[in-house]
């Protein structure tokens, strides 16, 4: 044991035996039976679980659709699109064949299905049909839109319908139910002849399609232990021993033993035992017997008040035993504090798709970073033909959309996910006349969304609170008469960006600097609690700033700030609100790391929201607690008017976090095409906080097993300021010659992080599910 009286230890006990050796092999993506797409009736195990085999909408899903395809006003396909067997999937007709994957999409990574012309993509290329024969299936990440059109009104509704129905019930799926259901579509697949019975060969399908790549005289005797029939075929219970063998998991039996004794049984107080160790907050006898009846699949146990082991394993499984505190996922944070005191996720060039310098500008981008959680977004405008201002990054190739429908975008999306006020963060080029379209499509589209006045006309310089905005738009942008240079004329917010970063100055014609220097009383108007002006030093002046005023920076910027005027920079960032934006020099949309300006207490921390990697991991991170409303409360030490806080001096180690990390399950094959690709993989956790608590350490790699990989290795971590610390959980593809693969993360506050043994529910780098594939850890956090 680790240390003494392990009753009572939440250490992790010895190391739990290791599965028997198995090695990855390619998880095989379903292709169609029949060489134009057909499929085999539905499987019975698989839509039976969801209870969905009678319902009219899936099974008209099953038999198929000829859905016209719409991308522009001259290529709209007629494509066969079919629900595959196993619920989660549809199968797309293309015109030039490709790998059986790349015919698929998942229905657990569409974020929304819209009916009727709701889209800009059905909006300018729909019109030919009715809206009631239209729908548009939103995925999550960067994938684009697929606007579709049905021959009949019904037949488009079948589809909205049964789609909203699958989305449902995989959502409410527990993941013991994900992973039964997931291992039952490729049974069902695996099942070549569909006699319900697997043979020897076919059992070894299976196994290759569930990535196991197992030792043929080991799976033969494990097939030859389950064949109590002696026919060379398993079906069944014999089917259902071997599944179980198969997803055994020996790291959970031994922490069940260790609780239940040799009954092999956990009574409420055995379970109350587990929970204290755990260092449960709730830990209650009342609480442990909650839990069994929630989580007990044996009713004879549920109603002696006992957990099996499958019981235990449903609740380790659970939201309830996962790493995050569910305590901490809806609005739990005071959010009657003044907008100053929250970090605000934010985005920068929210209209474009890809790259700043020619990818397309659309009013999706903003539809997918609200449902992002994002509350403040940035439009660019422009002078637009016919008097109508124009949205795009100037002086570059990317394309334009008109301001109103960026506007009536924000109207219909910005409070679908959350409550809390959006920010408009205008970068005006336009005259004074197009400056006042701008205002009257504001006023006229948003209607009483649009904050025009101050709430408290007493106190109208005090910035409200999120929860006294609920529901509004605030502007930001210059305000009448301020914000004047030397020789007395009004910068646009441009110049203020260009004055700030010498590196982003672009040559601008001389008619459109003339035009950008005046600022129309219409749009000066809308600028209440959000006034754009310059902040050129942090020496304090003769009088306090002013809690409406927001200072845009640049990255390089803003860390001369942090460099040079730490705790300076804090003090002004409790009572302002600070924007920072990256480089124009990230010409590729790339992205900064935004910790180093939360740290300072900067809230509008930008970024570019359509490019994904480690940035955006953070932002993910930082505003997955509170709801996921965008609105986090900062710490203490950023809201407190005297603070002596400094992120570069931040004193001495106060809290030591130990994470042990386990096993791995059912990890995602990278290369489904390529057999002899195999997973080797690594976990590595890191740190991001204040420049002395950032570290990174990982584990060894595990060769050839992406099914059950064992690690058990520690890895600890020393930390200064634990309140603003992010912690990301990493699974690589080992390489030798290459940078390593990445196969999954996972990032979450230190705070919001839970002790004890925990699952941690894996995400794709365009922040989707990649369920059933978890990590399994023992984290254990210290405070000195």
């Amino acid at each position: 044991m680790l240390c003494g009286g392990w009753r009572r230890c939440r250490c992790p006990p010895e190391e739990p035996p290791v599965p028997a050796p198995f090695a990855a092999s390619p998880l095989r993506q379903p292709s169609p039976a029949s060489p134009d797409g057909g499929t085999r009736r539905p499987g019975p195990r698989a839509l039976k679980k969801m209870g969905l085999t009678e319902d009219e909408d899936v099974l008209a899903m099953l038999r198929g659709s000829r859905l016209r395809k719409i991308r522009s006003r001259t290529w709209q396909q007629e494509r066969l699109y079919r629900l595959q067997e196993d619920g989660l999937s549809v199968w797309f007709q293309r015109r030039i064949p490709r790998a059986p994957s790349k015919h698929i999409f998942f229905v657990q990574h569409i974020e929304a299905v819209r009916e009727g012309h709701q889209s800009e993509g059905l909006r300018r290329f729909g019109g030919a049909f009715a809206p009631a024969c239209c729908l548009t299936i939103a995925f999550k990440g960067r994938r684009k839109n697929l606007d579709l059109a049905a021959p009949t009104a019904e037949e488009a509704q079948r589809w909205v319908r049964g789609l909203a129905k699958l989305r449902a019930r995989i959502d409410a799926m527990s993941q013991r139910e994900r992973l039964d259901h997931w291992i039952h579509s490729y049974l069902h697949r695996a099942d070549s002849n569909q006699d319900s019975k697997m043979s020897f060969k076919e059992i070894k399908s299976l196994l290759r399609m569930v990535n196991v790549d197992m030792n043929d005289m080991y799976a033969y005797r494990l097939f030859k232990d389950c064949d109590h029939s002696n026919n060379e075929r398993l079906e069944g219970a014999e089917i259902e021993e071997f599944l179980r063998r198969l997803l055994k998991r020996p790291e959970l039996e031994a922490i069940f033993r260790r609780y239940s004794g040799e009954d092999r049984v956990l009574s409420a107080p055995e379970l109350l035992e587990f929970l204290e160790d755990q260092g449960e907050d709730s830990a209650t006898l009342a609480r442990a017997q909650q839990l069994i009846q929630t989580y007990e699949l044996n009713e004879a146990a549920k109603q002696h008040e006992l957990m099996t082991l499958d019981g235990f394993m449903m609740y380790l499984l659970s939201p309830e035993g996962a790493a995050l505190d569910m305590a901490h996922t809806c609005v739990f944070q005071d959010m009657g504090q003044p907008l100053a005191h929250y970090f605000i996720s934010s985005s920068h060039n929210t209209y474009l798709t890809d790259s700043q310098i020619g990818g397309p500008s659309s009013t999706e981008a903003y539809v997918r970073a609200f449902a992002q959680g994002c509350r403040c977004v940035e439009l660019d405008c422009w002078e637009g033909p016919g008097g109508e201002p124009v949205i795009y990054h100037g002086h570059t190739l990317t394309s334009k959309i008109l301001f109103r429908d960026v506007i009536q975008a924000v109207r219909d999306h910005a409070f679908t996910l959350s409550p809390y006020p959006v920010i408009l963060s205008l970068e005006n080029h336009c005259g004074l006349e197009q400056q006042a379209a701008m205002a009257r499509h504001l006023r006229t589209i948003l209607g009483d969304m649009l904050v025009t006045e101050a709430l408290d006309l007493q106190n109208p310089e005090e910035l409200p609170s999120p929860e006294q905005l609920k529901g509004r738009v605030l502007v930001k942008g210059k305000k009448l008469p301020a914000a004047q240079n030397e020789d007395g004329r009004i910068l646009s917010d441009r110049e203020e960006e260009e004055e700030e970063e010498e590196d982003e100055e672009a040559v601008e014609a001389a008619e459109q600097r003339r035009r950008a220097k005046q600022i129309s009383p219409e749009l000066s108007a809308l600028a209440v609690y959000c006034c754009a002006t310059r902040l050129r030093t942090l020496n304090p002046g003769p009088s306090l700033p002013q809690p409406c005023q927001v200072s845009s920076l640049s990255e390089r910027k803003a860390k001369k700030f942090i460099r040079e005027t730490g705790n300076s920079f804090v003090r002004h960032n409790i009572r302002q609100l600070t924007r920072v934006y990256p480089l124009g020099l990230r010409m590729n949309s790339a992205n900064y790391s935004p910790q180093e300006m939360w740290n300072s207490g900067c809230q509008l921390v930008a970024l570019n929201f359509q490019t994904p990697g480690y940035e955006m991991d953070l932002n993910a991170g930082r505003f997955l607690i509170n709801g996921q409303c965008g609105y986090v409360l900062k710490p203490a030490c950023l809201r407190q008017p005297d603070t002596t806080f400094d992120p570069e001096c931040p004193g001495p180690p106060r809290t030591t976090l130990t994470i042990q990390v386990l096993t791995a399950q059912q990890l995602p094959k990278l290369n489904v095409e390529k057999p002899s690709s195999i997973v080797d993989p690594l976990v590595r956790v890191e740190i991001y906080g204040v420049p002395a608590d950032c570290a990174r350490k990982e584990t060894d790699y595990v060769l050839n097993n992406g099914f059950n990989p064992h690690w058990g290795q520690t890895l600890q971590f020393q930390l200064r300021v634990p309140e603003l610390v992010l912690v990301r959980f990493v699974v690589e593809d080992y390489d030798t010659t290459s940078p390593n693969d990445f196969v999954g993360q996972f990032t979450l506050p230190l705070n919001s992080l839970k002790q004890g043994y925990r699952h941690i529910h894996l995400l794709s780098k365009d922040g989707a599910s990649l369920s059933p594939a978890t990590l399994f850890v023992h984290i254990c956090i210290r405070h000195s």
